[in-house]
């Protein structure tokens, strides 16, 4: 059983997620000590609210520095959920503007409403349209239905990054990768059959 690293930056219940894991056959643990993602074979970044607080969180911890050791430099698997998936990217506009983790070429943007009753945030269920061939997306049909709860959304300046876009706010980016880290936005441990099975995926990569 597969010892999976559950980042807790102070923002989020973790319950939901480390029992889906539990439920897909990993063996979670969550953690805010950087030297304890030594035990661990994957890494996932959970997470609800304020890109910048949150990076300030991973800062003040260590755990920015620390993630790049195991994951960029040491090419372990990654999964970023929500805020997760945006603190990959270069930065955000939200609040104070903050730098992220810079692993993707990519800003995280504020969704707009639109007239076609779109409103922001986005939340509930939504259609995911993923890259054909893509891993994490194997056994889920096309556009699957995964569930939301979000405000901001990640624009990538690398379109070879996005491996999945969701058909709101006039269309967005719903998931991305690139080499070893993967991101969505949805939360899979909250869009039951398929998402535990997107998580399954994530465990047997």
């Amino acid at each position: 059983m597969s010892a999976i690293a559950i980042i807790d930056y102070g923002l989020c219940n973790l319950d939901s997620i480390a029992r889906a894991i539990s439920e897909c056959g990993g063996d979670p643990f969550v953690t805010s000590d950087p030297a304890e993602l030594d035990k661990a074979r994957k890494i996932i970044l959970p997470g609800v609210g304020a890109f910048p607080k949150a990076m300030e969180n991973l800062r003040s911890a260590g755990m920015d520095t620390a993630l790049d050791d195991r994951v960029v430099k040491g090419g372990m698997p990654f999964l970023g959920i929500c805020l997760g998936m945006q603190l990959m990217a270069n930065g955000s506009e939200e609040g104070a503007k903050a730098e992220g983790l810079g692993w993707l070429d990519a800003e995280v943007v504020k969704l707009k409403a639109t007239p076609a009753g779109d409103r922001v945030p986005h939340v509930g269920w939504n259609e995911v349209n993923a890259r054909e061939g893509v891993t994490l997306f194997d056994g889920i049909k096309p556009a699957a239905d995964f569930y939301f709860v979000h405000s901001y959304h990640v624009r990538c300046n690398d379109g070879s990054l996005a491996i999945s876009t969701t058909p709101y706010g006039g269309g967005f980016v719903s998931g991305v990768i690139r080499d070893n880290m993967m991101g969505v936005q949805f939360h899979p441990e909250k869009s039951q059959k398929l998402g535990f099975r997107l998580l399954a995926n994530f465990l047997e990569l």
